[in-house]
């Protein structure tokens, strides 16, 4: 149902216009996430005299910017990330798409982008993947990745509020996020660098200098070091915040005793993400253990990892899902994390879970049919 009272474009003005043979079959099978893409993508161009322009899907082409364009020099932009999967019923499933659409909205409120109908850009995004339904994948190894991205295209190296703006959508083949898939990364904490920070916008997908292009120096150094990702803390006491682009998971048994499982709070310095969110309802649901959002440093993994009190501990994401940490590389000592067998691994369940839902096997309000 549309918000009427957001000025918005309308999945109803949709203009659709296709290539007349498909590239699918000529493109290589690419293995690295996020580098093969479809034929098509969705525009929707904006500006302040003339607010929302008709969405469009057209053949998939590259963006044409004014070199003063202030998304390239000041990181006026945002992203999302949500995938589609074909189910073991041949039929293709977004999964809680809608929880993406909200937090794309706050993101843009956050850059001074212009407001949408969340539910009209899902459903353009809908159509787009209906056309584009022969390249999703007949794999419960792979998905189509969806990347939606709002972007500033203010011709001005003035630092203000933009009056022009491009919303588009593209769609890529996903395979496995890491090379390790299956199996245990590891991390590579060390507070000198700092992720995000209490009122800046770690909890915003955002891209830029800010949470994404700043982290790679230190993504790089952590790959010196002998590690796959990054452990970011913040704070004197070393608070743990995320893992790489993941949030973080602790399973443990916690100082009074309790099985716990916990994650930061949502408190501007931690992404709202989304598979974090399902996390969250699916083990709050089963009521088995106590759940918690709060911080915790290193001084308190380090001691019940001492103690043997640590279970598991795991990120989460949309492009890798859940994934398990094998050891933590901390001031100058490994720290290796227990690895239970894999059939008692609460990774394990919530995996399959997870994946029943977006595959189809077990009927489920968290996805859209396309």
């Amino acid at each position: 149902m549309a918000d009427n009272s957001i000025p918005s474009f309308q999945a109803a003005d949709l203009v659709i216009q296709l290539l007349s043979s498909s590239t699918r079959e000529t493109k290589a099978d690419v293995s690295t996430f996020g580098s093969s893409f479809t034929d098509h993508m969705l525009t929707i161009e904006w500006s302040a005299t003339e607010g929302w322009q008709a969405p469009l899907i057209k053949p998939f082409e590259n963006l044409s910017l004014h070199p003063a364009c202030s998304s390239l020099h000041y990181g006026i932009q945002l992203f999302e990330g949500l995938k589609a999967y074909r189910g073991d019923d041949n039929r293709l499933r977004i999964f809680r798409p809608m929880l993406n659409m909200q937090r794309m909205a706050n993101s843009a409120k956050r850059a001074c982008l212009p407001a949408f109908d969340q539910s009209e850009l899902l459903e353009c995004i809908r159509r787009l993947v209906e056309i584009e339904q022969d390249w999703v994948p007949h794999s419960n190894l792979a998905s189509l990745y969806i990347r939606p991205t709002l972007i500033s295209t203010e011709p001005s190296l003035g630092v203000k509020k933009p009056t022009r703006a491009l919303l588009y959508v593209i769609l890529s083949i996903a395979h496995p996020y890491f090379s390790t898939e299956g199996k245990v990364i590891s991390l590579w904490a060390d507070p000198k660098y700092i992720r995000a920070w209490i009122g800046g916008t770690g909890d915003c997908k955002k891209m830029g200098c800010l949470n994404y292009g700043c982290s790679l120096l230190a993504q790089y150094e952590a790959v010196d070091h002998g590690c796959e990702q990054v452990l970011w803390l913040y704070g004197e006491d070393h608070k743990i915040t995320e893992a790489g682009t993941m949030n973080i998971f602790l399973h443990w048994i916690n100082e009074d005793g309790e099985e716990e499982l916990s994650t930061p709070p949502l408190d501007g310095l931690i992404l709202p993400g989304i598979t974090r969110q399902s996390i969250l309802d699916k083990t709050r649901k089963w009521d088995e253990f106590k759940v918690t959002e709060r911080y915790l440093t290193m001084a308190q993994f380090c001691s019940a990892l001492k103690q043997q009190r640590v279970k598991e501990l795991f990120g989460s994401g949309t492009a890798c899902m859940v994934c398990r940490v094998g050891h933590i590389l901390y001031q100058g000592e490994n720290l290796h994390i227990p690895n239970q067998d894999k059939s008692s691994l609460l990774t394990s369940r919530l995996t399959k879970e997870l994946e029943d839902i977006q595959y189809g096997r077990t009927a489920s309000d968290w996805t859209l049919l396309v």
